[in-house]
């Protein structure tokens, strides 16, 4: 039966979704999903978006979901062709994290969280389901504001954003929990996209498109500010609030550049025994031989009544 005419919503659930690219973010995006499943008591299942992933992972996907118990789907939907598209493979991505939060998922499905791809979770993610958003339709963490030697590069600090956010908050997207329900509620997806065509005329406009135009929208679409310690970057934080930190995201720091790949060894003890977690299952259904079991479950996404399928 198609996923479209079963019900997605059952207790203690905690959904996940995520999107990566490219081998070594999908690498990242195994270790992401090994770490959710083993902080997080309640069942976990992730919505995977289907678009930018290769078939070799798609494929691999079942395997690991069969070996530490966790439910999966890919959900797939086309980019409006009256949306102004992105020619970015990147900011596409970062289209598809903000602007179709409404019609990605199934409809009785209540509350979603996205966790970056090249992120570890040290915590039960059941607190962001329970969690109160007074009425907001999202959480997001705001950036940390530790390191001085950042000053030069945080831009939401003077000029347009300064004037902007008014003394608001400007959050980092690497983590989010949306409230689905209030989120349609008050039709914060047509909004959305209204706001991203009308700025997305200015090629100069949201740099950082996933995390631009929610920051932006604030006083017409409020953010709940999750708590500090759900979101820690070495970049923006202090070393002294990691051992409080909730999840742990890999972000660039643009004074060292270090490579992702080595600062995830150097600053996560647990990330090599995850990695190698991963690595031995995709060992052992390479000696197998084995092939797709029974195919991987998908969801494809409406817009109106017509059902839309993978454009990209």
């Amino acid at each position: 039966m198609s996923s479209l005419f079963k019900s997605h919503k059952k207790k203690n659930v905690v959904n996940v979704f995520s999107v990566a690219s490219g081998h070594l973010y999908e690498r990242f995006l195994s270790i992401m999903m090994l770490s959710v499943k083993k902080s997080t008591k309640s069942d976990v299942k992730f919505w995977l978006i289907e678009n930018f992933l290769s078939p070799s992972f798609m494929e691999f996907i079942p395997h690991l979901a069969k070996e530490y118990g966790f439910e999966y789907e890919f959900v797939t939907y086309k980019w409006p062709h009256w949306l102004r598209a992105q020619t970015e493979k990147q900011r596409t991505i970062w289209g598809y994290k903000i602007l179709f939060l409404d019609v990605l998922f199934p409809l009785d499905l209540d509350r979603v969280i996205f966790v970056d791809a090249d992120q570890v979770v040290r915590t039960d993610l059941q607190e962001l389901v329970d969690m109160d958003l007074q009425g907001a339709v999202y959480g997001y963490t705001p950036f940390c504001d530790d390191r001085s030697e950042m000053d030069g590069f945080r831009f939401w600090k003077h000029g347009y954003w300064q004037n902007h956010l008014a003394g608001l908050p400007y959050h980092i997207s690497a983590l989010y929990v949306v409230d689905l329900v209030r989120f349609r509620q008050v039709a914060a997806g047509d909004r959305i996209r209204q706001q991203y065509q009308m700025l997305s005329a200015d090629p100069n406009s949201l740099a950082n498109l996933d995390q631009d135009l929610p920051n932006n929208m604030q006083h017409s679409l409020p953010i709940f500010s999750l708590p500090q310690e759900w979101l820690w970057c070495e970049t923006w934080c202090s070393d002294e609030s990691l051992k409080k930190a909730k999840t742990i995201d890999l972000c660039n720091n643009p004074l060292t550049k270090e490579p992702k790949l080595e600062r995830a060894k150097r600053i996560l003890p647990e990330w090599e025994g995850l990695d190698n977690e991963v690595a031995a299952v995709a060992k052992q259904l390479k000696e197998s031989g084995k092939t797709k079991e029974g195919g991987e479950k998908r969801h494809t996404a409406k817009e109106g009544k017509k059902v839309e399928k993978d454009e990209l």
